[in-house]
């Protein structure tokens, strides 16, 4: 199962594009996908978000979904979400999912990255970021690891997989969550693909590099979820039927 987390810089919601996103997702690793319609800036800004994504993740554990079949996945700004969900986790030790991708996160929300200022990216520019983050840190210091993970310990978190376009400009923040992670003895693969730009997955299945990237998904979710017990769908499906 994939507990997704949108992107939209935690100012716009869930749309078409993301829940298009999500199917081929969920359609390339086989697996469920529940996707998180959480809180947003500027009306509720940090912690909020957060704590709605907490919230379904927990309601999952509670209601008797395995955690080995669990991986959280987000871009973006839901990139930046799934690392502080993790990180709060694993600070309150509870147990964590089976894995988690982030695709083009934005991990640095004082936007010290390489390539913040210097990339021109097709989809997002660095003062739209800036803007947008700033709703979401409302009166917090921009540095605190659950705003910003890139300034997080990232020891004892699940594999990671993180991809970005080289053209984009969080691209260094992707360069630096997979060092960082590295550094504190996770499982990380990173994956930067030529010429791309940030979240270029939502061309699927028109652009070949964005199929390409999904089935690199796909396949590193099925390396790290266990196989399903009988009576999962119905469970998962009564959770849904609930949330909603």
């Amino acid at each position: 199962m994939i507990l997704y987390l949108h992107g939209g810089a935690w100012v716009l919601g869930w749309y078409n594009n993301h829940r298009v996103l999500a199917a081929h997702i969920g359609r390339a690793s086989g697996s469920r996908v529940l996707a998180v319609d959480y809180r947003l800036a500027p009306e509720y800004p940090f912690p909020a978000p957060l704590h709605d994504c907490l919230a379904v993740y927990k309601r999952l554990l509670n209601d008797g979904i395995d955690p080995n079949q669990i991986v959280i996945a987000g871009d973006s700004a839901g990139a930046n979400l799934t690392l502080a969900v993790l990180l709060t986790l694993r600070d309150a030790g509870q147990t964590l999912p089976a894995a988690a991708v982030c695709i083009s996160p934005m991990t640095d929300l004082a936007c010290t990255g390489r390539t913040f200022n210097t990339n021109k990216d097709a989809l997002l520019t660095a003062e739209f970021a800036l803007s947008m983050s700033r709703h979401y840190i409302g009166t917090q210091d921009a540095c605190l690891p659950l705003i910003s993970p890139h300034y997080g310990d990232m020891t004892g978190l699940p594999p990671l997989l993180i991809q970005a376009g080289e053209d984009e400009i969080l691209l260094s923040d992707a360069e630096r969550l997979a060092d960082n992670a590295r550094h504190a003895g996770v499982n990380v693969t990173l994956t930067v693909w030529p010429h791309m730009w940030h979240v270029f997955h939502i061309l699927a299945p028109y652009l070949p590099e964005a199929k390409q990237a999904i089935d690199e998904i796909g396949s590193f979710i099925r390396r790290h979820i266990v196989s399903e017990t009988a009576g999962d769908y119905n469970k998962v499906k009564k959770i849904v039927d609930d949330i909603l």
